[in-house]
């Protein structure tokens, strides 16, 4: 059994301390308001949250009537996300599974999305398969991660040189980096978008947030979180690309 979020250092606790902090708060609603936008339509839809960790974009998922079931490797991180969906009163699953192994058969969900997780998997290239693998065809897979240009990404690293173990062996990605693990994946992208462009300081958060949707209409460089939408193909598509 894996604990990631125990071997790197986060758990339940230290995502309710960063949520209650100006810039944490400011943050996760820029990058939650940017990945359910590229999601679409959730209502009646089957959505897997690859990592789901705590459980909270799991329930913000459900309740916009999608039909949620999440998957990690932690269990506390687990039992933190049923506690939640209970409070709520959401009608959710939480499972026992790492990414490169989804205990799910193939063309299981309209929709897979997975936030800030790959920068902690191993085999980035293994989970990307594993969750176009349990997509529909047509399903939208929606990858959120940290963008390697960005100060927040400089003093990440720098943490990791000084011991920190969440970011010792962390990896920040490009755009095009995700992009191609999603074409590896025989997944078609649809849209990149980039987001918090600000400084990590709560009070320049609060100040340059506005903008952000602006910037990520420009460039993905100096973005912090990027975000990328694919498609799977329809199995006729899929035989004749491979021939």
């Amino acid at each position: 059994m894996s604990h990631r979020t125990e071997t790197i250092g986060i758990g339940p606790a230290r995502y309710a301390a960063w949520r209650a902090t100006t810039l944490g708060a400011v943050t996760d609603d820029i990058e939650q308001r940017l990945i359910l936008d590229l999601m679409g339509e959730l209502s009646g839809r089957t959505v897997l949250d690859a990592g789901c960790g705590d459980g909270a974009f799991a329930c913000a998922l459900a309740s916009r009537g999608a039909e949620v079931t999440g998957v990690d490797p932690d269990r506390a991180m687990l039992a933190a996300a049923r506690g939640r969906a209970a409070a709520a009163g959401l009608r959710t699953k939480f499972l026992e599974g790492r990414l490169e192994r989804l205990p799910f058969p193939d063309a299981s969900f309209d929709a897979v999305v997975a936030v800030t997780v790959l920068c902690f998997v191993p085999d980035a290239a293994a989970a990307v398969r594993e969750m176009a693998r349990v997509l529909r065809p047509g399903g939208r897979l929606v990858i959120g991660e940290l963008g390697r240009w960005s100060l927040w990404a400089a003093v990440r690293r720098a943490r990791g040189w000084l011991g920190s173990p969440t970011w010792k062996t962390a990896r920040f990605r490009t755009a095009a980096e995700l992009v191609a693990l999603a074409r590896q994946a025989q997944l078609s992208v649809t849209e990149i978008r980039g987001a918090v462009y600000y400084p990590p300081v709560g009070v320049l958060a609060r100040l340059l947030s506005p903008a952000d949707r602006w910037l990520g209409g420009l460039t993905t460089f100096g973005a912090a979180f990027l975000a990328i939408a694919a498609t799977r193909m329809n199995d006729a598509r899929e035989k004749r690309s491979c021939r």
